[in-house]
């Protein structure tokens, strides 16, 4: 992935990975999106799953600038770039790391519907970009911390590049359970 670093280009890379997303699921027969199987999500849960971590993530560029330093202190470093984060959270998955309390979607019934399900994971993805483009300067990305479960306290740089990631990597599954 090219150097992603100023505000825009964050924006510019979380909407790509979610048109990438939106593209490749709106083509994938109801039958197979809600296909559970035995030990793994359905492709319908890994997509909730990415709109209640988007949400998450969301508040934290939401909230009054003094309660989000209040809540999880000041950096003591600087951020990492997106391929440290990138290995630090593939290193936390490997070492048994995996989603957990509200962050595990329960079985979706296909009376959801696909659509709803997809517009619910456009909609919070596009709300987290608007935020990070009405509240933040690049430069503050650096300089205020959010709790994240497994990677613990990140800059919301990180978070941003978390998200992005975070997107990608599931529609890498997503594609995987499409194969088969």
């Amino acid at each position: 992935m090219a150097t992603i670093s100023t505000k825009e280009e964050i924006i510019a890379q979380l909407i790509a990975a979610l048109n990438e997303t939106l593209a490749y699921c709106s083509e994938i027969n109801d039958e197979i999106f809600f296909h559970q199987p035995e030990t793994k999500w359905s492709i319908a849960q890994d997509i909730e799953h990415l709109t209640t971590a988007t949400n998450s993530s969301r508040l934290a560029y939401i909230l009054p600038k003094f309660i989000v330093r209040l809540y999880a202190g000041k950096p003591n470093r600087p951020s990492r770039s997106y391929e440290e984060l990138v290995d630090k959270y593939k290193s936390k998955l490997e070492k048994g790391g995996k989603a957990s309390g509200r962050f595990v979607p329960k079985p979706i019934a296909s009376s959801k519907g696909k659509k709803i399900l997809i517009e619910d994971f456009s909609s919070a993805m596009n709300k987290l970009a608007m935020a990070i483009e009405k509240k933040w300067e690049t430069n503050q990305l650096d300089k205020y911390l959010a709790p994240h479960p497994l990677l613990g306290k990140i800059t919301l740089r990180e978070l941003a590049y978390f998200n992005i990631y975070h997107t990608l990597h599931h529609l890498a599954l997503i594609k995987q359970k499409t194969q088969h």
